[in-house]
């Protein structure tokens, strides 16, 4: 692998300070935005302080309300729920009494609102000139397509994905029942393919990656399947199919991580404990709601056996148990802009989170913490980050594998593939994840330059 210097264009240039100017001017909207709904909500507060009061204290109240509803059965489970009702309508009649104010308070909603659309987009805008969206590559040769039509509950058939697809001069390979996708994949490879692509769910792009990053192929990932989130964190739209295919022409590469799991190739992330035990459920996949509500009760409440999933944390200290561990390649946000998708994934880490939740009072902690970006101080919460992992249990762990329903042997090893694949960004994506789109403040757009032209990033 050696970093490659891409030439500035002077109409790339050009481009590139007309987008910068344009966030600029979003950014400014924002802010006019925050400063008039800041200055309405003082007004509005210096005379309904007590009401104002009265509302925090029925959020914070509902917190271990919602965790009885849930966690509890019959009679129990009827009281919370009554709670929490009664809670909600005590905070809309607070808010009803100020009727003297109530165009105010919509005001403020209104602006607070406004101020976050325009600054979600200016910070959308000005994340094209990231300096990290890889080097500019020419069009494929003889690209390959490989479509799962079932996928998505048929996402790529409602498209016309693969006639667009020939038509863009793409061979394509539809899934039948009972294909092998490895062996198509490698199959493509075997005949020339210099650019593979895959239209399905993260399952099936981790598949297909992996065969990528065997023969040091550059991959293309189509966002068919239901919930894409490689393809978000990617900076892809996941509802723009045919920009999707466009990655098969001129474009910019860059490489990312993979990850494994006992030599399993993951794209997002390993959950283990409720999570992966809900999901193992066979009727999770046509009712998520009502299987999540059964089981919440046997697996968090108070006549729960736990998890068998032991670990060593960063610190060198030892857990038993823990109701939730994820592992991820790279780690994802999970406090503040961008929360759930991950910023880069190119760090050669994997993230690694657990948490231990005993009642009521701990999740009004665990919420409370994380709302005020201090969930490092929850005694229950672990977060960081490594290049291998290991978690040890007595008998076969149940998973969740990039959202898939398996079982694996313990001990399960956990290692990141640093820069393994290289992945081809269509001309028109975002090109970054939210999370990465969230890392600057809005403040910083109106100090930054464009920089992506002058400098192409790296790739091997």
């Amino acid at each position: 692998m050696r970093a490659e210097r891409v030439d500035v264009d002077p109409d790339d240039e050009v481009a590139s300070r007309r987008t910068l100017r344009r966030g600029r001017l979003l950014a400014a909207g924002a802010l006019l935005c925050y400063l008039a709904a800041a200055v309405l909500a003082v007004l509005l507060l210096r005379g309904d302080v007590v009401r104002a009061l009265g509302v925090v204290v029925c959020v914070l109240l509902a917190v271990p309300a919602i965790w009885f509803a849930v966690t509890r059965t019959g009679l129990a489970r009827l009281v919370a729920a009554v709670v929490l009702v009664l809670l909600g309508v005590a905070a809309v009649a607070l808010v009803a009494s100020a009727l003297d104010t109530l165009w105010t308070l919509l005001a403020v909603v209104v602006l607070g609102f406004v101020g976050s659309r325009l600054g979600d987009a200016a910070l959308d805008t000005v994340a094209t000139l990231e300096p990290d969206r890889g080097r500019k590559v020419p069009a494929a040769r003889h690209g390959v397509l490989i479509v799962n039509p079932r996928s998505g509950d048929g996402k790529a058939e409602r498209a016309g994905l693969a006639d667009l697809a020939r038509r863009r001069g793409i061979e394509v390979i539809e899934l039948t029942e009972g294909s092998d996708l490895e062996e198509l994949a490698e199959g493509a490879v075997e005949s020339g393919a210099d650019v593979i692509g895959m239209a399905g769910g993260d399952g099936s792009q981790a598949l297909v990656a992996s065969v990528a990053a065997r023969h040091d192929v550059p991959f293309v990932c189509v966002p068919a399947g239901t919930r894409n989130h490689l393809a978000l964190d990617l900076g892809l739209d996941r509802d723009d199919l045919p920009t999707a295919l466009k990655a098969f022409g001129p474009c910019r590469q860059r490489r990312i991580d993979l990850a494994t799991v006992n030599g399993q190739v993951f794209v997002n992330n390993v959950s283990l404990g409720v999570y992966a035990k809900i999901v193992q459920a066979p009727e999770y996949r046509e009712a998520k709601g009502a299987t999540t509500a059964t089981m919440l009760p046997e697996l968090l409440g108070p006549e729960s056996d736990g998890f068998d999933l032991a670990f060593t944390d960063d610190t060198g200290t030892e857990h038993a148990e823990a109701q939730l561990i994820q592992v991820s390649n790279n780690a994802y946000a999970l406090r503040g802009g961008g929360f759930g998708t991950r910023p880069r994934l190119d760090r050669g880490v994997l993230g690694i989170a657990a948490v231990e939740v005993q009642g009521a009072l701990d999740v009004g902690r665990f919420l409370a913490l994380q709302a005020a970006g201090q969930l490092s101080r929850f005694q229950g919460w672990a977060e960081w980050t490594a290049p291998t992992f290991e978690v040890r249990s007595s008998e076969p762990v149940e998973a969740g594998v990039d959202g898939e329903a398996t079982t694996l042997d313990p001990p399960l090893r956990f290692e990141v593939l640093p820069r393994a694949v290289a992945v081809r960004i269509p001309p028109g994506a975002p090109g970054a994840s939210p999370a990465a789109r969230r890392q600057r403040s809005i403040l910083t757009i109106f100090t930054g330059r464009p920089t992506t032209h002058a400098h192409g990033g790296t790739d091997g």
